[in-house]
């Protein structure tokens, strides 16, 4: 009584409903083979696609601050030619400041020439090798930095700010006449 279909005297196919178990297995596997493989080919795509942004991303932002780096050349070479004109205008007065103030100068002027031309990985590098060659002289002007930051910050907290509503005075003891 526990199969029925034995009591009505039908046969019940094992092997038809193996065969069917597995082509539904089957299907089911190559359906998962197949978005495995789409996940996986969505992925590869998604990795070049952000490689290739953030490559895109990277040469936009280089390429700005070269530019800059180059616009920052040009205004300390201004700077230097300013310096010389002021020189000019002090020679009859102090030709001995005349004298330093061109020196200085000239100091800023070699400096804008070897900017000019440079690229933003140049002179990370150069930096980086000016720092592996002279360490003591970078920590020293850090430290300096730090401290001239650290005494504009302190003195920027110590100066009172006018309050920002107007104050009204409004005395009641004052006679008029």
């Amino acid at each position: 009584m526990t199969d029925q279909n034995f009591e009505r005297g039908e046969s019940y196919d094992w092997a038809e409903h193996e065969t069917s178990n597995k082509k539904m297995r089957d299907a089911a596997s190559e359906a998962f083979d197949k978005a495995a493989d789409t996940a996986r080919d969505a992925g590869k795509k998604a990795k070049h696609a952000a490689a290739d942004a953030a490559s895109t991303m990277t040469d936009h932002v280089m390429g700005i601050l070269n530019e800059q780096l180059a616009a920052g050349a040009d205004a300390v070479g201004v700077f230097a030619s300013s310096m010389r004109h002021a020189a000019d205008d002090l020679d009859e007065e102090s030709p001995a400041l005349a004298s330093l103030v061109r020196g200085f100068a000239h100091t800023v002027d070699n400096y804008s020439d070897n900017l000019e031309g440079k690229t933003v990985e140049e002179l990370t590098k150069t930096a980086s090798d000016f720092t592996r060659r002279q360490p003591a002289i970078v920590f020293g002007m850090a430290a300096i930095a730090g401290f001239f930051a650290f005494r504009t910050y302190k003195n920027a907290q110590s100066v009172s700010s006018p309050p920002i509503q107007p104050s009204h005075h409004h005395p009641t003891d004052e006679s008029y006449g």
